[in-house]
C-alpha cells in the first residue's frame, strides 16, 4: 500500500544526455543533474548540483535508470536520494521523448524506486521509508510523484 496522495514532487533539472555508446550492457548514457525544486507537504527544498542518472537501454528498449542525487530541505537538512527505475513504452512513444517532444506521461510507463539518507533529525524519517515516484520526461527536466510506501 501507498501514500494516498504524493509525499513530495521533485522537478528536476537536467543536462544534455553524454552518449557513451554500446556496452556489453546495453546502450550507456548519463544525464548530469543541474539542480530543481522538491515542493510538498512532507518536504520541501532545493536540489543540489552535481547528481546524475546513470542510465543503461536495453536492447529491449527498455531504460534502466539509476540516479543518486542531493536535497537539501529548506531547514537545511541535506538528504542522500538513491533512484532506481525504469521507464518503456511503445516506440513511436519513445522516439517522440528522445526528440524532446512533450508527451502525456500516461503513454509511458516511467516508475522509481528510492531510499534516502541524512544525518539531520529534522529529516531522519526518510531513513526508515521507501518511497515510489511515478515519473514524466520533459525536453531539459523530470517530473516526480514521490508516494510512500505504507
Amino acid at each position: 500500500m501507498i501514500s494516498a496522495e504524493p509525499i513530495f514532487r521533485i522537478h528536476a533539472e537536467l543536462a544534455d544526455i553524454l552518449h557513451l555508446g554500446a556496452t556489453p550492457y546495453g546502450d550507456r548514457r548519463v544525464i548530469n543533474i543541474l539542480g530543481g525544486r522538491v515542493q510538498g507537504a512532507r518536504l520541501s527544498g532545493r536540489i543540489l548540483p552535481g547528481g546524475a542518472d546513470w542510465q543503461i537501454v536495453r536492447p529491449d528498449g527498455v531504460a534502466d535508470l539509476r540516479a543518486r542525487y542531493t536535497i537539501e530541505s529548506d531547514g537545511g537538512a541535506r538528504i542522500l536520494v538513491a533512484s532506481d527505475g525504469l521507464r518503456h513504452g511503445p516506440a513511436e512513444v519513445v522516439a517522440r521523448l528522445a526528440r524532446g517532444e512533450a508527451v502525456d506521461p500516461a503513454l509511458y510507463y516511467f516508475r522509481t524506486a528510492m531510499r534516502f539518507e541524512t544525518s539531520d533529525p529534522s529529516a531522519a524519517w526518510l531513513n526508515r521509508i521507501i518511497a515510489l515516484a511515478r515519473g514524466a520526461r520533459e525536453p531539459r527536466a523530470v517530473r516526480l510523484e514521490v508516494f510512500e510506501v505504507l
